[in-house]
């Protein structure tokens, strides 16, 4: 009994649990598990003719960009009597240079733009001319726009039109063989867009999710079982190819009608399954449906935070410390990630538009867009879509004293928010205590939680504009530094 071979090459171990979870009930098929980190894993099950009990099986349609260390064979038919004795990858595709090189010494015709023909034995080219050996003597054809057609006799040995995989096989048994064959590559990718539609009084929204795949591998996977799996998985990346990789322009957009996928959570990560076949088709860019949530709650939130930066370590004395004359006041929109909410899904990383329906025509007008990353359900969704324009904040250092022998410092500030708007406002002032590792407020003139070592912030509630008058919110803060 011929011993079973399993793993082609020892690069990636993993590919064989890849490969052995059945995507199917035996029959031939292609299923694609994209990565978001711009690879994926193909798998095809595929009926191929054994003739002998040593046997080359060719596999062409495969992706130029793949990893032939990642190579994955097996047959279905005859599991334990059927073995790979060798693989290798061929990827010499033929070119109109190659060709012309294989036919050194041989016969061709060559039929230039004029209508003159010439045939003879091929001696040498460049990129400029062919030098032919013909009847009359050795002719210099002009290449560039002077050369209309070469005809040549047959494919020299060894050239390709399509990248293939071959395999030497051992068989038991002769015959029709269903093979599993399952390899990675890349110049595949995914990524997830969301849109979301606020109400009128942005209480609720709707939230559409679509993935974009693109395939750009050298290769086209016709109904394809598709899978995408989101976060962060450990690669080891080799070094670069030296090889030439076919790049594929990417079309545009189309969108599918399909069902929404399965998600579940897979190892440390999550896997979202379509349930409907897709053509996954070279150089194209498609889009899926994710999600389709309504009536979801959100809540605005404005804040204010008019410092940038961290604690860097040490102590910092210079009465401007910290100050960036920052007056803008951000407009957030929080979406609590629950089922309770309408959502509760994992959502992958990916950009977030928002929209907002103007009542006047019932039309849609863009409102600001964010990144999000990876989050899990019950988190909440945090969404900075751009900065209010009738409200405003200024932070101003109204004292400030430093006794170096007593490793003290004092600052007094004041933070002043102003608003235009018809309807009073709550804005989340967000202030960081910078100056040095140990800080405690002395007087205040509103209460603050403390979020962590060097940050508090402040609720506070705007008043509407009287008049002409701005509604205005003064907070004073007084904060003792110690080193």
């Amino acid at each position: 009994m011929i011993r079973k071979t399993t793993i082609l090459l020892c690069g990636l171990v993993c590919v064989a649990a890849w490969a052995s979870a059945a995507w199917g009930q035996g029959e031939p098929g292609v299923a694609v598990t994209v990565y978001n980190q711009g690879y994926a894993v193909v798998k095809e099950d595929r009926v191929v003719e054994i003739p002998d009990t040593q046997s080359l099986i060719k596999f062409v349609d495969v992706a130029q960009r793949i990893d032939p260390t990642s190579v994955y064979f097996k047959s279905l038919t005859d599991p334990e009597g059927t073995g790979v004795l060798e693989q290798n990858y061929e990827y010499d595709l033929v070119s109109a240079d190659k060709l012309l090189a294989k036919y050194i010494d041989r016969p061709l015709s060559v039929w230039t733009t004029n209508g003159k023909k010439y045939e003879g034995t091929l001696l040498s080219f460049d990129a400029g001319q062919l030098v032919l050996k013909t009847p009359e003597g050795i002719a210099m054809v002009q290449r560039a726009q002077n050369v209309q057609d070469i005809q040549f006799a047959a494919l020299p040995e060894g050239l390709l039109t399509k990248p293939t995989l071959v395999w030497k096989v051992a068989a038991g048994r002769t015959g029709k063989h269903l093979v599993r064959m399952a390899y990675q590559t890349t110049g595949m990718g995914w990524r997830a867009d969301y849109n979301v539609v606020t109400n009128k009084d942005d209480t609720k929204v709707d939230v559409a999710g679509w993935v974009t795949v693109t395939n750009s591998s050298g290769a086209t996977y016709k109904d394809a079982r598709l899978k995408l799996i989101a976060g962060d998985v450990r690669r080891v990346e080799p070094p670069a190819p030296q090889r030439m990789m076919y790049e594929g322009a990417r079309k545009a957009a189309a969108a599918m009608d399909a069902a929404m996928p399965e998600e579940k959570a897979f190892f440390e990560y999550h896997l979202y399954t379509f349930p409907n076949r897709t053509t996954l088709a070279d150089s194209q860019v498609k889009q899926l449906q994710l999600l389709n949530a309504a009536d979801v709650g959100v809540e605005k939130v404005y804040v204010y935070e008019a410092q940038t930066g961290r604690y860097w370590g040490g102590t910092y004395t210079d009465r401007s410390y910290g100050q960036t004359g920052n007056k803008k006041v951000k407009v957030m929109l929080e979406i609590a990630n629950t089922k309770s909410n309408h959502l509760g899904m994992p959502l992958p990383a990916g950009k977030v538009r928002v929209f907002k329906r103007d009542e006047a025509d019932n039309s849609l007008e863009f409102i600001g867009e964010d990144q999000i990353d990876h989050t899990k359900d019950t988190d909440t969704v945090r969404l900075y879509v751009g900065n209010a324009f009738d409200v405003n904040g200024e932070r101003e250092v109204m004292d400030f004293t430093v006794e170096t022998g007593r490793k003290r410092m004092q600052e007094k500030v004041r933070i002043t928010l102003t608003s235009a708007k018809d309807e009073a406002v709550t804005v989340k002032v967000v202030e960081k205590m910078l100056r040095a590792l140990t800080w405690r407020v002395t007087d205040k003139s509103d209460n603050f939680t403390k979020e962590n070592a060097f940050t508090a912030h402040f609720d506070v509630e705007v008043p509407a504009k009287k008049g002409d008058e701005p509604g205005k919110k003064v907070i004073e803060y007084t904060v003792e530094y110690t080193w």
